[in-house]
């Protein structure tokens, strides 16, 4: 009988420590099943998304401020691989309380090859944008909890905007696509662009694109369902072509651009590092205004540096007067150098960063377009500064000094003081 209970309570010791086993495992998997759902949520609030079931909804849309909108509110989204994986569908509409207007986009997408990321997209697109602004078909997505150099914008056009695009992965390292598109064009400003045709205050595009991104040196863990980047590698080089058509069935202008832009990161230690980022682009043709070059300004026209006192951009010049200087032909170089923090908290961990910008631009024909002022970057423009990062909550400080060619009369004018505001997620 002895032997019979402890055969029996080593059974039951035998059972429960297998038990114990089983549920750490279970406890294991549950928090790994968390920390990896954790991190998805994570990667998509990155990226500028609040995942939902079927829909993801982009944070993009919510809240925006400009000079010309004022305060611009909406929704957008896309839908998610829950619903399908093989087409998606996407949008935003929004409001502009200063203007009055309603603008949105509708587009779509069919996959049409998964190994190489192949997709046919078409969209419809009644908005504003930036005039002189350019965008690479190949960037990916770019999301800022708060887009500084929105705030002070105010030269725009409003544009209609049929397109097609083919996007197709060569491989995780190099990306390219395709895109036509054609545009009817309203400047919201006092313009007028002559041609040998005539004088347009308002127009029509057709445009084809052709885009490249190659990131040679980045390095991928091949996955069930995509490749994952393990080592995010430098240079990283963008490549982008543009071609405008004229004639009865398309559009008023012909003309060409090629841009390019790279960045490269020298990588010292875990936290220290430096930049070098280079933007270039050249415009042959009829082109008009709100399809050339500004160098990035983010400095609004006031009196005093106090009153110009805003939030810094990422890559902008924070000297430069918005509207100051636009070209059909431009390069900007900028080096930062990262310092390590000076310490670590909570709430902050402030950081020391050099930097330097350069621009430098001409234009042809100046005088076909009329009724704005502006000068050119023929003579070379120069700033440097620094930046005290993350201070408290995210906010830092930046100051910047304008000098050589286009310095200022007055000395307080080439001086901008700003708010600084960095996230890590």
């Amino acid at each position: 009988m002895l032997k019979f209970y402890l055969s029996l309570i080593l059974l039951c010791s035998i059972y429960l420590s297998r038990a114990q086993v089983i549920a750490q495992d279970i406890s294991e998997a549950k928090d790994s099943i968390k920390a990896a759902k954790k991190a998805e949520f994570v990667h998509h609030i990155g990226n500028g998304y609040i995942p939902l079931k079927y829909f993801n909804l982009d944070l993009r849309y919510l809240v925006k401020y400009n000079q010309y909108e004022g305060f611009r509110t909406g929704l957008g989204g896309t839908t998610s691989n829950a619903l399908s994986d093989k087409f998606r569908i996407n949008g935003y509409a929004v409001y502009g309380f200063k203007d009055a207007q309603y603008k949105y986009s509708i587009g779509t997408g069919l996959r049409l090859n998964k190994l190489h990321n192949t997709w046919f997209n078409a969209s419809y697109t009644d908005d504003l944008q930036e005039t002189a602004s350019t965008h690479f078909l190949t960037d990916k997505r770019i999301f800022q909890f708060f887009e500084p150099r929105l705030l002070n914008i105010s030269l725009f056009y409003h544009h209609k905007t049929k397109s097609a695009s083919l996007q197709h992965d060569f491989g995780p390292k190099l990306n390219s696509e395709i895109q036509y598109s054609s545009s009817e064009i309203n400047p919201k400003f006092d313009y007028r662009f002559i041609t040998d045709e005539g004088i347009y205050t308002n127009y029509n595009l057709s445009m084809a694109k052709v885009a490249l991104y190659w990131s040679p040196f980045d390095i991928y863990k091949p996955t069930e369902n995509e490749h994952k980047k393990t080592h995010n590698g430098y240079p990283k080089l963008t490549l982008q072509y543009t071609q405008g058509f004229n004639g009865p069935e398309f559009g008023d202008f012909s003309f060409h651009k090629v841009d390019f832009k790279s960045t490269y990161h020298f990588i010292y230690n875990k936290e220290s590092h430096s930049e070098i980022d280079l933007v270039t682009g050249i415009a042959i043709g009829d082109a008009p205004l709100t399809h050339l070059y500004h160098a990035y300004p983010n400095n609004i026209n006031k009196a005093t540096i106090m009153q110009r006192f805003s939030v810094a951009g990422l890559n902008s010049f924070e000297t430069m007067y918005f509207n100051e200087f636009f070209s059909d032909m431009f390069s900007v170089v900028q080096f930062k150098h990262y310092f390590k923090p000076f310490y670590y908290s909570t709430f902050s961990r402030p950081q020391l960063v050099l930097l330097s910008r350069f621009a430098i631009g001409d234009m042809k024909n100046k005088y076909r377009h009329q009724g704005i002022e502006f000068d050119t970057l023929d003579k070379g423009y120069l700033e440097s500064g620094f930046e005290l990062n993350q201070l408290i909550f995210g906010f830092g400080l930046s100051l910047t000094y304008r000098y050589g060619a286009y310095h200022l009369p007055e000395l307080e004018d080439n001086f901008a003081l700003k708010f600084t505001f960095n996230v890590t997620l």
